[in-house]
């Protein structure tokens, strides 16, 4: 068998033993402004040669050709034990078989040496200028091996003459660790040389939909005790705090410049449990100098003091930098259970009487809290944010961890159809956004140790965690992210709730007949762009 090129959407993912098809040429349907997508895929018998991969667009086009990498991935996730055998390739994606080979990180590289008897791909994204019209465009793409005949392939672009609007009434947040960012790159945080890397990172984040991200005025209270970085300076001066609040400004109009347009405000109490004060360090954060005793409890008098002159503070700033609108506030992450209710009432009780015009949403997925109403927009997981609908109660929802098998998900084993699909189960049920805790998160599991993400992507925390829900994104050369496969499939996905929302679709249109719930709905790829094409027709 001679070199084999051919071209694929991104609704499938190739292993290094997926078999060579044919697939000279391909076309799919999209509005006037969408991101569009489409893999070249190589596989040849002879010997390992060179080859370049090029692709041209009209005059003006944007197309960007990145080589798709593979990971090492130890196991699959648990989640599909019960699943019945007819139905698991639509609910997991095992590939080659796990352990094994996933494709993933997408590498800003156009050449390859080809192996014998493998299967390698390149991931081509296009954009058309602002001033496209709609009509069908060709993307031709080259194959330039060093020993056998030069190929072409042709991806077809047909727009419609539809321009989505931007996205409205629909937030989505991911935690963003700058703490990973300072490890990685091995500068100080907030240092001259942070900044350029973390707007990187923050650009990535927006070109991907994404409006709101967190803001570490102190150190995010998470998973654990992490690297300090606290944007906010703090010192003592008898019962009075002095605050510094030039990084926490800097932060803010460095996320603007990028796109952000909302806030996330760091939770003021501990995770799981809401027992103490969060670590809040005094002077600089190198020396780690706290300015309360982990052990303070959270409704302390002392801690108390502190949050009503930090509040007061925040409500001036947020007051002139017009964000009081825009931002969202914590109490503290995961309350469950009867003694992490009564812990949220009285510190939310608290926040009530310090700072009365703050709004609260926390992730709290039992049905309990909703209805008592002990945050004012809960954020329950994708297993119950259907049940919070049904009740009437108005929410954000997530997904951490769990759960896995036929819910949605976006982990290295998600068939990339059920990440497709993010955009059509958002929209159709009135959710206000969306969060997830895994931006960036590239340390082994509630410690300071950093781990390679390339061959590690559990937070060495399997089963517990699972492979692909630590992280969005891979740290690249020259303080710039890799983009996941994951991560481009799940940012696409949401210019189908920009398109469903531009033609002012019913959630009650018969097209959502199929969609149940988080677990219950179309996972074939054809559903998705079937309904696409009618759309924007």
């Amino acid at each position: 068998m001679a070199l084999k090129g051919w071209l694929s959407d991104t609704c499938k993912r190739y292993f290094p033993k997926s078999a060579a098809e044919v697939k000279k040429t391909l076309s799919l349907d999209y509005a006037l402004n969408e991101r569009m997508s489409f893999q070249v895929l190589l596989r040849q018998d002879g010997a390992p040669q060179k080859i370049n991969v090029s692709a041209t667009g009209p005059d003006g086009w944007d197309v960007r050709v990145r080589q798709i990498g593979y990971v090492p991935v130890r196991h699959a996730n648990t989640g599909a034990e019960n699943i019945p055998a007819k139905q698991l390739a639509k609910e997991v994606d095992w590939g080659d078989g796990l352990p094994g080979f996933v494709p993933d990180p997408l590498f800003d590289e156009t050449r390859i040496i080809l192996p014998q008897n493998e299967t390698h791909g390149f991931w081509i994204t296009v954009k058309a200028p602002a001033k496209v019209v709609a009509g069908t465009y060709p993307i031709v793409v080259t194959i330039e091996p060093e020993r056998d005949k030069k190929q072409k392939l042709t991806f077809k672009a047909i727009l419609h003459d539809i321009k989505l609007a931007p996205r409205k009434d629909f937030h989505i947040t991911h935690w963003f660790y700058a703490d990973s960012l300072v490890a990685q790159y091995k500068v100080k945080a907030f240092s001259e040389e942070f900044w350029p890397i973390c707007e990187e990172y923050v650009k990535d984040y927006v070109a991907h939909g994404l409006d709101t991200l967190y803001v570490p005025a102190f150190t995010p209270p998470l998973d654990g005790v992490k690297l300090p970085t606290q944007l906010l300076g703090v010192k003592r001066k008898g019962k009075k705090y002095v605050f510094d609040w030039t990084n926490v400004r800097r932060w803010l109009e460095m996320a603007k410049k990028c796109g952000i347009t909302n806030f996330e405000w760091v939770h003021p109490f501990t995770q799981w449990g809401v027992k103490n004060a969060i670590r809040i360090y005094e002077g600089q954060q190198e020396d780690e100098k706290l300015l309360f005793p982990p052990e303070t409890e959270a409704t302390s008098p002392e801690y108390r003091e502190f949050l009503t002159q930090f509040f007061n503070e925040l409500y001036d700033l947020l007051k002139k930098e017009k964000l009081l609108t825009k931002s969202f506030f914590h109490v503290s992450d995961e309350p469950h259970g009867d003694e992490h209710r009564a812990n949220y009432k009285v510190a939310r009780a608290m926040l009530k009487e310090i700072a009365p015009w703050m709004k609260t949403m926390d992730a709290l997925s039992e049905i309990a809290f909703g209805r008592e109403k002990i945050t004012d927009m809960p954020v329950p997981s994708t297993r119950t944010a259907v049940q919070f609908y049904k009740e009437g109660i108005t929410s954000w929802c997530y997904y951490c961890c769990g759960p896995r098998g036929g819910y949605v998900q976006r982990l290295l084993d998600t068939p990339l159809p059920k990440i497709w699909m993010h955009g059509f189960l958002f929209y159709r049920w009135p959710f206000k956004g969306f969060l997830h805790w895994g931006f960036n998160y590239w340390f082994e599991s509630q410690t300071r140790n950093l781990i390679d993400v390339y061959a590690e992507q559990d937070g060495l925390r399997w089963p517990g965690w699972a492979y692909g829900d630590t992280f969005q994104v891979y740290p690249g050369p020259n303080g710039k992210p890799v983009d996941s496969i994951r991560w481009e499939v799940f940012g696409e996905s949401l210019q189908d709730y920009q398109l469903l929302q531009t033609l002012g679709v019913s959630r009650d249109d018969d097209i959502f007949e199929p969609i149940k719930d988080f677990n219950d709905f179309p996972k074939d790829a054809k559903w998705r762009l079937k309904i696409r094409k009618q759309l924007l027709k």
